[in-house]
């Protein structure tokens, strides 16, 4: 079986977009640069590269509300490709991370970390309400998980 995924650490070149699907549905894009530092006969040579993310539902919006251009993050997802014609007529190809995890890198920076709740579930805060006390079934209990 063929596995497809990525994990991506790098800044984000813009503010993330937000929009919705027309059934509600959050979606937000944002891309990042990946650099890298490697010697070529003692000399230091720099490469970067590009990626597009796209982020679903609660992650996109919570990526959305959380992080700004330079922001340094962790992406884990999936290579996704799809085809599109331009204005001219020209087809062509473009490869995005459709993103299943965002985390802020914790290299250089500290993050403080917020939970929300699970939106739908019997014990699920309205949107933007905190739930901290409420139980989460993935996290084995009524205790908060740190």
């Amino acid at each position: 079986m063929s596995e497809n995924s990525i994990t991506l650490v790098g800044n984000l070149t813009r503010d993330p977009e937000l929009r919705f699907t027309t059934g509600g549905r959050g979606v937000a894009s944002f891309g990042i640069a990946v650099g890298r530092r490697y010697q070529v006969n003692g000399e230091w040579q720099e490469q970067t590269s590009y990626f597009n993310i796209t982020a679903w539902g609660q992650l996109g919006e919570n990526a959305a509300a959380t992080f700004t251009k330079g922001t340094r993050v962790i992406v884990t997802g999936r290579l996704e490709q799809r085809e599109y014609t331009t204005r001219e007529g020209d087809k062509r190809t473009a490869i995005e991370v459709v993103a299943d995890e965002i985390g802020p890198s914790l290299r250089w920076a500290t993050a403080q970390v917020e939970r929300q709740s699970r939106q739908g579930g019997e014990n699920a805060a309205p949107r933007g309400a905190s739930s901290n006390t409420s139980p989460d079934p993935y996290m084995g209990g009524e205790e908060e998980p740190f």
